[in-house]
């Protein structure tokens, strides 16, 4: 369990790739120190000059479910600013790599995840995997910044507006998923991309990344940034604590309608 770097099976085709791999079961949603974590590696991985590409994985059901909500409803505001700062790390950790980063993901990305992806440089996907922010149900804003990389903009905000997901198909038909394979192939179609990536000249591609990030048209660290104050915000006034009260609350209502109707 954690946050763990490893090398693909030695082959031509994947020298210079290095896999960080995400496994917090049961559904990947990181704690505060988890974050952090996340952001040692992949800086690490990106300062290694035997690394071309790195790719980002996560083991389970689901690549990621954002910040672990029950640590914040346990410790409070201590949590809360933890995991925005964690976040903040993570997510710059991927945009600002030194080389190009793949995420391979399956299942449910949601909250951070869109954080984790919105900054990756390429994005493989499984056709079970689902794109979305619940922030509005969890009492928390941010990661818009990151969904309108993958998205329009006024499908951004209803998805935002409605907590609702978009499928990898949609996703692969807007431009920002690159492949959607089954999941038994994700890795192998993830870790054939970083291999040709990594094909490259490795200084070349260190400079094509560093250019690449100097003509983006949005500043992300400072965008997100910008957003994450509207959450300190809603925590402030006791929004944010109100509907974290009500995290799974509303699921456990429907289970028990629909039985009394069963």
């Amino acid at each position: 369990m954690g946050v763990s770097t490893s090398s693909p099976e030695k082959g031509p085709e994947k020298s210079g790739v290095a896999v960080v791999t995400v496994d917090f079961p049961p559904v990947n949603a990181l704690p505060v120190d988890g974050w952090f974590a996340l952001a040692d590696a992949v800086r690490a991985a990106g300062r290694d000059p035997q690394v071309r590409c790195v790719v980002l994985a996560a083991q389970g059901r689901g690549f990621n479910a954002g910040v672990d909500i029950k640590e914040i409803q346990a410790q409070g505001a201590s949590a809360l600013t933890g995991a925005n700062r964690g976040c903040f790390e993570a997510f710059a950790a991927v945009y600002e790599c030194a080389v190009p980063v793949v995420a391979a993901v399956q299942g449910f990305c949601l909250g951070g995840g869109i954080g984790l992806v919105g900054n990756a440089d390429v994005i493989v996907a499984s056709e079970d995997a689902t794109f979305g922010l619940p922030e509005l149900d969890r009492g928390a804003l941010g990661a818009a910044t990151h969904l309108s990389r993958l998205v329009p903009q006024h499908l951004m905000r209803a998805l935002y507006y409605t907590s609702r997901t978009a499928t990898a198909a949609e996703l692969h038909a807007h431009g920002s998923v690159w492949r959607v394979v089954p999941r038994e192939e994700l890795q192998s179609a993830a870790l054939e991309l970083a291999g040709e990536i990594a094909a490259k000249d490795g200084e070349l591609l260190r400079l094509a990344k560093a250019a690449i990030n100097g003509i983006d048209p949005v500043d992300v660290r400072r965008s997100y940034r910008f957003e994450q104050g509207f959450t300190y915000e809603a925590n402030a006034v006791g929004v944010g604590d109100r509907v974290r009260d009500t995290f799974g609350k509303e699921k456990d209502k429907r289970d028990e309608r629909e039985g009394a109707q069963a």
